[in-house]
């Protein structure tokens, strides 16, 4: 990025420090051989990094932004010209437009071919300029009168102007003038807003956002219509200098919140930020943990009904996810349709999730754990019929699910890295084939399989969940090998004091699931009527008894 005036790039030599007699005496030990020569070694080694360190440091505080060449114009429109062309030199990209009037007026426009509309540049910019019969314009005068663009602005701060540059904009100079006019001539190409292929709905809207920015907020605007949605635009990243969006309802999100935001964003220290979750990874309270603290969506009905909750979201240029704040555990458990369907088979569904993602993480180590430790709890016909597939089988049962469940992990892996709908077809064809295999070969037993399979397909009922699902049904398997039910246990109660003790900015992690922590919401774990629902659906932050208007 440029930025205006123009500095050195070169790195600054590092000094080499000589020892003097007194530092070489200072290092000397009392020591023969080896010991003697080492410590001097070590001395000069101490020498140098002092000297290295304090330069290290200029680079590493701002690397991307401490040697950018920066620009300032001035009122010889032809000394503008040739500046610019010289800071984008070898770039074929780069165009530049002169155009003189009737009676002498001369202008320049500056901007990038593949990013712009030729069609707003020739008609809005040269043809006004062409037909003009001043002799000279000042900026002010050249977008007041001259140009016919809808977004036409002098800009004086210059690190702005050439942001939009940058992003597609054009910026037009005039002769006797050094403010540049930045005018909206984008015309890149973008996609449709379709309906996200990992969050598709039975009922309801089919758009989603875009990697566009502004057609995001458009998106979100038209669902919101109120006075009170506020955007707020930054910057992030030193190299790829992203627009972040930070969006909002006034007087529904919080103050703090949104200071919390506020605060958080402005002390990333990025040299490029390409998708949502380049920040979304710096900005959750507990980023070793795998359940997540910040809701993630494609669908603009999600994000406004989000922020009609009460919550921020942030909007990140080229990625078409947006990121919301605070995120509960019970969002995990919900989908994007439960608010379009009837009340009664959203309640079911919701029910049907929890116990899927239990039966994930919990069916593979409650397996193992009877088998090995408490058989005596199976019942007799079943322990027959599960000792008799297992004899053959060369590995111990705690392996054996070890090892089927790497292997429903590579298949799934597989069959989402490979293209089209080839990808699918290979997980099932795939998972029955070596599953038969296994159990035609004896490497496997049956019922392992079946229990290995009922873990994979119950995991994929909660998609926000499967990272979590994964580490928990390793984890859980591996105390069961070691403590049975027991372990198995110790290690639920350990995943529910870890849960206990999250939180998403200021907000507990379980609310409207522990006992002290309780909103006045009835869409908490089942969700009521739309007839029924007087509060706010996320109210945490608000006073109780607030009706909904």
């Amino acid at each position: 990025m440029c930025v205006l005036t123009s500095q050195n790039t070169s790195r600054p030599k590092v000094p080499v420090q000589k020892l003097s007699p007194s530092q070489r005496q200072k290092s000397e030990i009392h020591a023969p051989g080896f010991l003697k020569f080492a410590s001097q070694i070590l001395f000069n080694v101490r020498c140098r990094a002092s000297a290295v360190i304090p330069t290290l440091n200029t680079y590493l505080i701002n690397p991307w932004g401490d040697f950018m060449q920066k620009i300032t114009f001035t009122e010889n429109l032809a000394h503008n010209i040739a500046l610019m062309q010289s800071i984008f030199e070898g770039d074929d990209t780069f165009i530049v437009r002169e155009a003189t009037g009737r009676n002498g007026l001369h202008c320049a426009m500056f901007f990038f071919d593949g990013m712009v509309d030729s069609f707003t540049i020739n008609e809005s910019l040269v043809r006004p300029v062409l037909l003009s019969d001043r002799r000279r314009a000042s900026a002010d005068e050249l977008a007041g009168r001259i140009l016919q663009a809808d977004d036409c602005r002098v800009e004086t701060d210059m690190d702005k102007a050439l942001a939009a540059f940058l992003y597609g904009d054009t910026l037009v100079l005039t002769e006797g003038d050094a403010r540049p006019l930045v005018v909206n001539t984008k015309g890149f190409a973008r996609r449709s807003p379709e309906e996200p292929e990992n969050e598709r709905v039975l009922s309801g809207p089919r758009e989603g956002f875009t990697e566009c920015f502004m057609p995001n907020l458009a998106l979100i605007r038209r669902r919101v219509r109120d006075t009170r949605l506020k955007f707020n635009f930054l910057r992030i990243g030193g190299r790829t200098n992203t627009a972040v969006c930070l969006c909002y309802i006034d007087g529904l999100c919080p103050a703090p919140l949104v200071d919390e935001m506020r605060t958080r964003l402005s002390v990333l220290e990025l040299d490029s930020v390409l998708d949502a979750n380049y920040i979304a990874e710096c900005l959750c309270d507990h980023r070793f943990s795998p359940f997540p603290t910040l809701g993630t969506t494609e669908r603009p009905d999600v994000a406004a009904s989000r922020l009609l909750e009460g919550r921020c979201a942030l909007i990140v240029d080229g990625s078409p996810v947006v990121l919301t704040a605070p995120h509960l555990l019970q969002e995990c458990f919900q989908s994007n349709d439960d608010y379009y369907i009837s009340f009664l088979r959203t309640n079911v569904s919701r029910v049907l999730r929890t116990l899927g993602f239990l039966c994930s993480v919990t069916i593979p180590a409650v397996y193992t754990a009877l088998l090995l430790y408490h058989r005596e709890l199976v019942p007799a016909r079943l322990l027959f019929a599960v000792t008799a597939a297992q004899r053959g089988v060369p590995l111990p049962v705690g392996w054996e699910v070890l090892l089927l469940l790497i292997v429903l992990e590579v298949l799934r892996e597989a069959g989402a890295r490979t293209p089209g709908a080839m990808g699918q077809t290979m997980s099932i064809v795939g998972g029955l084939v070596l599953g038969q295999a296994a159990v035609s070969a004896r490497f496997s037993a049956a019922p392992t399989v079946i229990v290995v399979a009922v873990a994979g397909v119950t995991g994929l009922m909660t998609p926000r969940l499967q990272t979590a699902a994964l580490w928990l049904r390793f984890a859980l398997l591996g105390a069961a090998a070691a403590g049975g039910l027991y372990g198995v246990g110790l290690a639920l109660s350990l995943t529910l004091v870890l849960l206990c003790r999250m939180s998403s900015c200021g907000v507990p992690y379980l609310i409207n699931l522990v006992p002290r922590v309780e909103t006045d919401s009835e869409d908490a774990w089942l969700r009521v009527p739309w007839y029924l629902m007087k509060y706010d659906r996320f109210s945490f932050f608000r006073t109780a008894g607030r009706k909904r208007p």
